[in-house]
């Protein structure tokens, strides 16, 4: 069995999403602590950020949060947590919550966890991060961006290879579980990481 003792989890920050959401975080949250895996996300003290880092917390689980500088000097950074980092960019940021994880897990989110999750795909594509991806795609919300990867495949600008870099799930439990259970993925993937 893989062994996984930290989850990075890309989410939004928006507090105006619908209630589902919330639910999904809360609920991904509290398994991400049942199964004794240490939360990384962006430190965030708000939307669905600030309800992960809660829900892990309340379940008596640990959460690190990583965040630039600047955002915490704006005051963005979620004071309950007391292991937090701070980076001088975003890129640090983002290079950090990689180095640090096991795994990753996207729920929905706007322009920023778009980018983290692209991001981390095409790293993984060259090799550079060769752990699991799962899409949480609660409602149907990654259905488009699915939809895009899928063309981008058919119009070879991927490889069908490619599209074992990640894993759809549909609810919390699932998303654990995938974990678990993604195909593996090494190095030697760069001899074909282009078309």
């Amino acid at each position: 069995m893989r062994n996984i003792q930290s989850v990075c989890v890309y989410c939004a920050s928006s507090s105006k999403v619908d209630a589902i959401y919330f639910e999904t975080a809360k609920q991904l949250g509290k398994l991400i602590a049942r199964n004794n895996l240490r939360c990384i996300y962006g430190a965030g003290n708000q939307g669905l950020m600030g309800t992960i880092a809660d829900s892990v917390l309340d379940a008596g689980g640990k959460v690190t949060g990583i965040i630039p500088r600047f955002m915490y000097e704006e005051g963005w950074h979620y004071e309950r947590l007391q292991d937090i980092e701070i980076t001088n960019s975003m890129h640090e940021r983002k290079a950090r919550m990689a180095s640090l994880s096991d795994a990753v897990i996207a729920l929905p989110g706007g322009c920023g966890t778009l980018e983290e999750l692209l991001e981390i795909i095409t790293w993984k594509q060259l090799g550079l991060y060769l752990n699991p991806i799962v899409i949480l795609n609660t409602a149907g919300y990654y259905d488009p961006l699915l939809t895009l990867l899928e063309k981008a495949v058919e119009q070879n600008f991927m490889r069908t290879e490619h599209t074992r870099m990640w894993v759809v799930a549909t609810t919390p439990q699932d998303a654990i579980d995938a974990l678990y259970s993604a195909p593996d993925w090494n190095g030697s993937v760069r001899k074909f990481a282009a078309i």
